[in-house]
């Protein structure tokens, strides 16, 4: 897709930063064509499971770092679930662009 803002960017985006305008284009065809809610939820877990294993890491009872990590996934993803219009209309309105 044109303005596909390449790896580093990419990271940059899932991390909340605006991306440059040159790449405009990519952030309105991401946040509002068919199919945005799952690219949002697919990019949140991609965010949250290297936090879930660190949570793994923890001193102590495995199964005490692996409910930990668990939770922090459930309850991130039913958040971002639950606010993702809120979500799109943030990062569009950091874009400078309209709201669908």
């Amino acid at each position: 897709m044109p303005g596909d803002p390449g790896p580093l960017r990419r990271v940059r985006y899932v991390l909340g930063f605006r991306l440059p305008p040159e790449h405009r284009e990519w952030v309105r065809h991401d946040l509002t064509d068919a199919g945005w809610r799952g690219r949002m939820l697919r990019r949140h877990v991609a965010l949250m499971v290297p936090v879930c294993l660190l949570f793994a890491l923890l001193p102590g009872a495995w199964w005490i770092g692996a409910g930990a990590g668990l939770l922090a996934l459930v309850a991130s993803t039913f958040t971002v679930v639950i606010g993702a219009e809120d979500l799109r209309r943030s990062r569009l309105r950091r874009h400078g662009l309209p709201e669908p």
